[in-house]
């Protein structure tokens, strides 16, 4: 198990077959640093285009299709003090009559981080708001690994291979599981966030750029089909797509999959389970395909898990 140092020289706004920017083995762990999704750095100086750069990607050896591979988010932390949002709801989350009453114009918002004390109060432009100063709740919205059949796929969007789910749980101390589509898997990191509600319903969160540190596993022969998650309290599965209720499917259906094969239960009793225990939580809702999270405490797991 080695630590490696990587700074990054440049950034893919799809995820696919790249050569990789670097190497590494199973169970090692990456320091690494992000661009904003406009493609600033942490001296907020442009270095990429704008869209959700990534970083990456990075080759896991060992990993091939059929593998699941796991990543560890040991760090994820803004890494500069200012921070941007878009300051008008997206028309798709609202009544359609309501529109028209919704400011012509996007603004452009400004926080300021005190990255000490972990708050980002709101700074620009003047409203009612005032000052208001929020807790950091930092997480990746953009990062997955190459999907399936060569593609490359924008970071604008999502699939099984992950992407721009923007999914809030997906944050510091998470692990995060992809299915293996490619040779080394090839993992792709960014789009930081300080801190966003769910659904991402003005199209940003805060926008940052990060430092991350991860640590990758290779699950060998272990075969999913949508982006899984834990955290000390849930096991938590994924779907992308469009409309709503086939991102719900797919990831209902994980979670299903997920019981059956490592707890031990039998049909009815995870459906029952489900039907009293599920929960769901909105990702993105913004962008082309809609992210939906369905998660089960780890507190009941424990009643039952083998």
């Amino acid at each position: 198990m080695a630590i490696h140092h990587f700074t990054p020289q440049h950034y893919y706004n799809a995820m696919g077959t790249y050569p990789p920017v670097l190497r590494i083995a199973d169970g090692d762990t990456v320091i690494t640093k992000t661009a904003d999704a406009m493609g600033h750095d942490e001296h907020d100086q442009p270095v990429a285009k704008r869209g959700n750069p990534q970083t990456g990607p990075f080759y896991v050896e060992g990993a091939e299709q059929g593998d699941t591979l796991a990543v560890t988010f040991d760090r994820l932390y803004p890494n500069r003090r200012i921070g941007y949002t878009n300051g008008r709801l997206a028309a798709n989350v609202v009544d359609p009559e309501y529109v028209r009453e919704m400011p012509m114009q996007s603004p452009w918002c400004e926080w300021e981080l005190d990255l000490e004390n972990g708050t980002a109060t709101f700074a620009k432009p003047e409203t009612k708001l005032g000052r208001l100063t929020l807790p950091l709740r930092p997480m990746l919205g953009c990062f997955g690994v190459a999907p399936a059949g060569e593609q490359a796929i924008s970071t604008a969007t999502s699939g099984p291979h992950g992407g721009n789910m923007d999914y809030k749980g997906f944050e510091q101390g998470a692990t995060v599981y992809f299915p293996v589509e490619a040779e080394g898997a090839l993992l792709f990191v960014g789009d930081g966030h300080a801190i966003q509600g769910d659904g991402e319903i003005v199209g940003t969160g805060i926008e940052i750029s990060f430092d991350v540190q991860f640590t990758v596993k290779v699950l060998k022969g272990k075969r999913i089909f949508w982006p899984r998650a834990e955290n000390e309290t849930h096991i938590i599965t994924v779907g992308n797509a469009r409309p709503l209720d086939q991102a719900l499917q797919h990831a209902t259906t994980e979670l299903t999959r997920w019981l059956l094969e490592d707890y031990g239960l039998d049909p009815v009793g995870a459906h029952t389970l489900l039907g009293q225990c599920i929960e769901y939580e909105i990702g993105n809702v913004f962008d082309p395909a809609y992210t939906v999270a369905c998660k089960v405490a780890k507190s009941i797991l424990r009643q039952f898990a083998p």
